[in-house]
């Protein structure tokens, strides 16, 4: 990983840290909310979960592949390649996962080409559903009961360059195969708990 690429893992995962300190929290007695809103939470961490994956798809794996100097692949850690775009957010995930703070991102679509990221609970497939009709607004919940409360969100996710439509429309095991640029091509889910 390069070293700018690690910088912006380093910034996913200190506003998760941040975020997640100062989420709402349900007071044990009144059972009233307190501090930021979930869904504000959410939202700060869509924002930068998309900023780092935009980037690291414009700037690192167009301009790599275009010059010719290295290559994406599905088995990036023994071809010597560049993680796709996918992995490279499920390892920010799972480098964020570490912190502690039960914070959770990841990629589910309708026409996964991996099956793991089809959707694979009934919240992920109402969101999905929702995203597609409604691709500016994400669909939000709160996902368990007690003291084992999530807070949830999908948010659409969009082909942002002509390298995703390629990759996704001539793989294999796609089940689709025309998408275009701003198409949604699934969503991100993110999770991160309520009680603390």
């Amino acid at each position: 990983m390069t070293g700018k690429a690690l910088a912006w893992v380093a910034v996913v995962v200190t506003i998760a840290v941040l975020a997640i300190g100062s989420v709402s929290a349900v007071e044990k007695d009144s059972g009233t909310l307190r501090g930021i809103p979930p869904r504000t939470v959410a939202d700060y961490l869509h924002a930068v979960i998309m900023a780092h994956r935009t980037f690291y798809t414009i700037h690192i794996v167009n301009r790599l592949l275009q010059e010719g100097i290295l290559d994406t692949s599905e088995n990036w850690r023994a071809t010597n390649t560049l993680p796709l775009p996918v992995q490279f957010l499920k390892e920010t995930s799972e480098m964020a996962e570490l912190t502690g703070t039960k914070v959770r991102y990841h990629l589910i679509s309708q026409w996964p080409i991996n099956k793991a990221n089809a959707p694979a609970t009934e919240f992920e497939r109402r969101g999905l559903e929702a995203v597609q009709m409604h691709p500016d607004s994400p669909y939000t919940g709160i996902i368990g009961s007690g003291r084992e409360q999530f807070f949830g969100a999908v948010y659409a996710d969009r082909a942002v360059t002509q390298v995703c439509i390629g990759c996704h429309n001539s793989h294999a095991n796609s089940p689709k195969s025309d998408f275009k640029i701003d198409d949604v091509m699934g969503g991100l889910v993110i999770i991160f708990p309520l009680n603390h």
